[in-house]
């Protein structure tokens, strides 16, 4: 036996299958396999709150549910984001520990009252500079083994403007004050850990969202012109398959804090270790 985890895959259908299409896989099914990397006796399963609601799920089989990312904006409120916003809470109301990436700790500030907006300094896409650990998130076991600056994978438009009661910055940069957060206790109860990049991304998955972003990232005057977008997409790919070329690292000002899998995948890690297998030992 082992803890069971839930993947609530923030994504519908067609932004799923747009994103194999661009060369990447479907959010849950890729976030499931970077858990399972981590550590394979893990019990996962995937549910699809975007698209439908299961009514059979049963919260109380589960130890921890993650949340993904997600194309959607969560003050849209359609039926989508508010059939995840409900998953939160019904979670969290269980007693479970969450994780959120990026959208998951919009769904999750959002669902313990927190407010989203669109962030006014615009997107932030590709890699997430200069995240500064707060005083709070120095020692705070989420951000363990990571360094007091680090880089992330990240694409988001929005960001949390206003925190929940009880949650707590960890860190930040200069695009989003809201970078990583804290929520409750880690022994026991509502609980959660989250943060605005994506610890579970790798070149390949993020060169795929920017695939399928295209036209809005020329839009946005981040690439002079297709010709040199193409270019960056087709050096992330060169990362992912080789991600020790230190012609590719050194020309976008790369460190290991995303070259290296094991400092990209930190949170998670310590998710699992940190709060997911004390908590199922506990209930044995």
């Amino acid at each position: 036996m082992a803890p069971r985890i839930l993947i609530a895959d923030g994504n519908l259908a067609a932004i799923n299958q747009a994103n194999i299409a661009a060369g990447g896989t479907a959010s849950g099914a890729h976030y499931a396999d970077v858990l399972r990397g981590l550590d394979a006796r893990l019990e996962i399963e995937v549910t699809h709150p975007a698209d439908a609601a299961d009514p059979a799920l049963d919260l109380l089989r589960y130890t921890g549910v993650a949340f993904t990312g997600s194309a959607l904006n969560v003050y849209d409120m359609t039926e989508p984001v508010t059939r995840q916003i409900d998953l939160a809470k019904r979670a969290l109301d269980a007693g479970l520990s969450l994780f959120g990436s990026c959208w998951g700790l919009q769904v999750i500030a959002t669902a313990l009252g927190g407010r989203v907006h669109r962030n006014p300094k615009g997107r932030e896409i590709g890699v997430a500079r200069r995240i500064h650990r707060t005083k709070a998130g120095i020692a705070h076991p989420l951000l363990a083994g990571k360094a007091e600056v680090f880089e992330a994978i990240c694409v988001h438009l929005d960001e949390v403007a206003e925190l929940p009661a009880g949650m707590t910055v960890l860190a930040s940069n200069a695009v989003s004050d809201v970078q990583a957060a804290s929520y409750g206790d880690a022994k026991a109860g509502p609980h959660a850990w989250a943060v605005q990049y994506h610890p579970e991304y790798d070149f390949n998955e993020i060169a795929a969202v920017m695939t399928r972003y295209g036209p809005r990232l020329l839009a946005d005057g981040l690439f002079a012109d297709e010709a040199a977008m193409q270019r960056y997409l087709a050096d992330l790919r060169s990362l992912h398959a080789a991600p020790h070329r230190h012609d590719l690292a050194w020309a976008h000002g790369l460190d290991a804090s995303t070259l290296d899998r094991a400092q990209r995948e930190r949170e998670l890690a310590n998710w699992i270790y940190s709060i997911i297998w004390p908590r199922w030992s506990a209930a044995q």
